[in-house]
C-alpha cells in the first residue's frame, strides 16, 4: 500500500458535555457510519465526506438537553485532530485549493491552504437563523474549531441565496471538493510545498 493510501486517523473525546468516537481517512471512497444527537450536522458531514471522497466515521453523544454548540464544537475538534494526524508531514500534497459550489440558488466558495497556520475568514448571511432546529451561528463554530486543530488556513464566502439550507450544505460541499483537492498528492512535488522546507 502506498504511503499517501494509509493518511488516516481515529481519535476520541470525552469530556462532561460529550463522548465522541471518530475515525477519518483522507484518501477513501466517500463512505460514512454518522450518528450524533444533530441531525443537521449528520447530513452535512456525510455531504463532506462523499464530496470530498473521505471515509469519516463518527459516533458522537452530547448535552443537547442544553444546546447544540458543545456537540458541534467537539466534533469539529476532533474531525480537525484526526486531518492534522492523518496528513503527517504533508510531504508531496497540493496544499492549495479554491471552489465553487452551486446548490440551486445558491453559491458558496472555499479556499484551502494546509498552512499550519490555522486561521478562518467566514463570509455568510444566512435569511434565516435556524434550519429546524438547528442554529445557523453553529456553522462558524465548527469551521473555526476545525481550522484550529487542523491547522490549515480556510476561507468561507456564501456569495448569495435564498434558501439557507441550500448555503449551508454549499459550504459542506465546497469544503469537501477544496479540502480533497488541497492534500491530494501532486507527483510533480518534491517534499512539502514550502520554501522553507516545513508545514
Amino acid at each position: 500500500m502506498s504511503e499517501e493510501l494509509q493518511r488516516s486517523a481515529g481519535l476520541s473525546r470525552k469530556t462532561y458535555e460529550t463522548d465522541i468516537e471518530l475515525s477519518f481517512q483522507v484518501d477513501g471512497s466517500g463512505e460514512t457510519q454518522i450518528e450524533t444527537d444533530v441531525p443537521f450536522l449528520n447530513h452535512m458531514l456525510e455531504l463532506f465526506a462523499k464530496h470530498g471522497q473521505f471515509n469519516l466515521n463518527v459516533k458522537a453523544e452530547g448535552d443537547i438537553a442544553v444546546d447544540d454548540h458543545h456537540t458541534v464544537e467537539d466534533i469539529g475538534i476532533c474531525l480537525g485532530r484526526a486531518l492534522y494526524e492523518a496528513l503527517g508531514d504533508k510531504k508531496g500534497i497540493k496544499r492549495y485549493a479554491n471552489v465553487f459550489i452551486p446548490m440551486d440558488e445558491a453559491l458558496a466558495q472555499v479556499i484551502i491552504d494546509v498552512s499550519n497556520r490555522p486561521h478562518l475568514e467566514y463570509r455568510a448571511e444566512y435569511p434565516s437563523q435556524t434550519i429546524g432546529s438547528f442554529h445557523t451561528e453553529l456553522v462558524h463554530e465548527f469551521l473555526w474549531k476545525f481550522a484550529l486543530e487542523s491547522r490549515i488556513t480556510l476561507h468561507v464566502i456564501v456569495h448569495y441565496g435564498r434558501n439557507t439550507h441550500h448555503m449551508v450544505e454549499a459550504v459542506f460541499k465546497a469544503l469537501g471538493r477544496a479540502l480533497d483537492e488541497a492534500t491530494s498528492i501532486d507527483p510533480r512535488v518534491t517534499g512539502v510545498p514550502s520554501t522553507k522546507g516545513v508545514l
